[in-house]
């Protein structure tokens, strides 16, 4: 006589084993991703976030050590890497072809990388997080990567500026920070 019951219980168990620790196992993925998500993209969630008129917003440091964030030009959602040492709000040749920006008089940038020649453009629109501002004067500048916008003092000029630890508060000075 054979046990042919017992096998298949066995069978059953193996198979509840395995996927318990497959559910596991993702579980962990899962986690161990959201909190990658969080050190090196801190600030995602404010995508289409809006403050209140005069509100100030504070931003985290990247795990590089940078403040990144998501904002739109022209309505367009791109990513920001606020640069306090940029003069303008600085696209890539690419993106300012996508949004299709106006080419103005040709300029030299004077960048960590040496110098550069690219040309000075106007921005109908910049927004991060509801801090929103017209007619923002920016540059294209070639070999940028497409992906990040360098959120110069054009535009982060208009706030007050404080940086304490891991954190940035940019607070609207005389009624910036609502569209003007």
């Amino acid at each position: 006589m054979s046990d042919s019951g017992g096998g298949a219980t066995r069978r059953y168990g193996v198979g509840m084993l395995v996927l318990c620790w497959a559910l596991i196992l993702a579980m962990l993925v899962w986690w161990f991703q959201g909190q990658l998500d969080e050190r090196t993209r801190p600030n995602a969630s404010l995508a289409g976030q809006s403050l209140s008129s005069g509100e100030p917003l504070t931003l985290s440091r990247n795990r590089s050590g940078h403040f990144v964030a998501p904002g739109t030009i022209n309505d367009q959602p791109v990513t920001f890497l606020l640069d306090t040492g940029a003069t303008y709000v600085s696209v890539s040749e690419a993106l300012a072809e996508r949004l299709q920006l106006p080419l103005g008089r040709d300029a030299r940038f004077t960048t960590a990388n040496g110098v550069s020649h690219g040309a000075l453009t106007t921005l109908d629109a910049v927004s991060l997080a509801g801090l929103s501002q017209r007619e923002v004067r920016g540059a294209i500048v070639p070999g940028m990567h497409d992906e990040v916008v360098l959120l110069g003092m054009s535009f982060l000029g208009e706030f007050d500026i404080n940086m304490r630890g891991q954190q940035m508060t940019l607070t609207p000075v005389d009624g910036a920070g609502g569209v003007r």
